[in-house]
């Protein structure tokens, strides 16, 4: 297994220095969110910082930009980064595509398989000078002269994960990507009894065995030394699972525990903006499930121990916020490779 960590994206002129001193500490990969700043900039930044350090969007909103954009810019940051970058890309939820991004919504994960094969199409076009002539349902993409094709690249092969919650898109990301995504609301007990057996099922579509895919989760932590600095941490983990269970395309997560109830009982507590109801909500038995707990000299250890055998890599969910020179960083890496 690898640790990874989330790359800070807020100013650009600090995120190069950021990503070194990230890579120094020995995480395997850095990851840029799409939240509140484009997830491309700063990884932009940190290729030109760092030497061996894994780099991947997680997540850039697939919809919200066409093919052929997101085909130039991830072929441009795998040139930068000599190979180390991985495409990450979501769907996002229904609501934001409408009315965040102004995109049409469709069945996302029929829409988002045809994204993967473009992206395939073209990059094919620039590293091993095929015709261009994708058509599908949703892209067409049939023209690429001189002027616009790139040269090709050393390492033309982008790999390309996929984010996914539910078994549609965890099969989907099976059949036609590199890698899954998990998303941060989830437990073992889900990736046991949903993401697994329908990530082994797209496998067998295309052909390929586990030992060709990989899984990243990013994970709800609990951590701190004093019992103030765990209350505080407890508190921003069940405020963060509250959010996710208030929506419904989360609701199967809880099902496999028997708690899909909630969902509703949260959802119209969330239109109201009530927050703190909302976290009263979770328990301690939920907050158990869904994330994991111990100080920073356990944590690391404490997050292998859990998904070993279950995942490739695993990050801690930006509720935990260490400075990119925090020395915690050696000792989370440490504890977790030993």
């Amino acid at each position: 297994m690898r640790l990874d960590a989330s790359l800070p994206s807020g100013d650009l002129r600090e995120v190069g220095e950021a990503a070194r001193r990230l890579e120094a500490a020995g995480v395997g990969r850095l990851w840029s969110a799409e939240t509140q700043h484009d997830p491309f900039l700063a990884l932009g930044a940190a290729a030109l910082t760092t030497e061996r350090v894994g780099l991947g969007t997680a997540i850039a909103v697939a919809f919200a930009r066409s093919p052929m954009v997101l085909a130039h810019t991830a072929w441009d940051l795998q040139r930068a980064s000599r190979g180390r970058f991985v495409l990450g890309l979501g769907t996002q939820v229904k609501a934001h595509n409408e009315r965040r991004f102004s995109v049409p919504w469709t069945a996302p994960a029929p829409r988002m398989r045809e994204v993967v094969l473009a992206l395939r199409a073209i990059w094919a076009c620039w590293g091993k000078g095929e015709r261009l002539d994708f058509r599908g349902r949703h892209y067409r993409f049939d023209l690429m002269s001189p002027f616009f094709q790139p040269p090709p690249i050393e390492h033309p092969d982008i790999p390309i994960h996929l984010a996914a919650v539910n078994a549609t898109m965890c099969e989907t990301a099976g059949a036609v990507a590199d890698g899954l995504l998990v998303h941060s609301f989830h437990s073992p007990r889900y990736l046991r009894q949903v993401v697994l057996p329908a990530v082994e099922h797209g496998l067998r579509e295309s052909g390929r065995t586990r030992a060709k895919f990989s899984l990243h989760g990013r994970v709800f932590a609990v951590a701190g030394d004093t019992p103030d600095e765990l209350a505080k941490a407890r508190a921003a983990v069940r405020r963060q699972i509250a959010f996710y269970a208030s929506t419904r395309t989360y609701a199967r997560v809880l099902a496999v525990h028997g708690w899909e109830e909630l969902t509703g009982r949260l959802h119209p507590l969330s239109l109201r903006g009530e927050w703190t109801a909302m976290e009263e909500l979770i328990t301690d038995e939920m907050l158990e499930a869904f994330s994991v707990s111990g100080t920073w000299k356990e944590l690391g250890a404490k997050v292998r121990a859990r998904y070993d055998g279950l995942l490739d890599a695993a990050s801690l969910y930006h509720t935990i916020a260490l400075a990119s020179d925090d020395p915690r960083w050696r000792v989370l890496v440490d504890a977790f490779r030993a």
